[in-house]
């Protein structure tokens, strides 16, 4: 990989309740199975999240008959305010890239801000729209 074309993704949302159960949804099989990784349309079939540093986790959804690994790494779990992650899609990239979930308190909730390190350019506009409809789906679940 050409790290001079890699791109460092932006998505920030602001949500209607506090740090910790946002964070918490990040970590919490039950929830994040309903939001986290899940496309429009697609069923997920398998998480399992190992939710502390050097643990891993996986999830699978079935897209129009074929399932989706999403895969990655916990590297930091600062509850509330930061969750870092490796992050892959084997189905379509051997590449693992780096997320970064930033959580800061504010008057109506907490406002999070998702950075995606390592974005390869043709997966630019794909990746943060994908993000931007994950954390739709997370703010539809809390």
């Amino acid at each position: 990989m050409n790290t001079s074309t890699v791109r460092t993704l932006r998505v920030t949302r602001h949500f209607d309740a506090l740090p910790e159960r946002v964070f918490d949804a990040w970590l919490d099989p039950a929830t994040a199975g309903r939001w986290l990784f899940s496309a429009d349309g697609g069923e997920m079939v398998k998480v399992a999240i190992d939710a502390r540093v050097g643990g891993g986790f996986i999830f699978v959804d079935r897209r129009n008959g074929e399932d989706v690994e999403h895969v990655g790494e916990y590297l930091a779990i600062e509850r509330p305010q930061r969750l870092v992650f490796t992050f892959a899609v084997p189905k379509y990239s051997a590449v693992y890239t780096q997320v970064t979930v930033e959580l800061e308190r504010d008057a109506g909730g907490c406002m999070v801000t998702l950075t995606h390190a390592g974005v390869l350019p043709e997966w630019s506009d794909r990746t943060k729209e994908g993000w931007a409809m994950i954390l739709d789906h997370l703010a539809d679940t809390l």
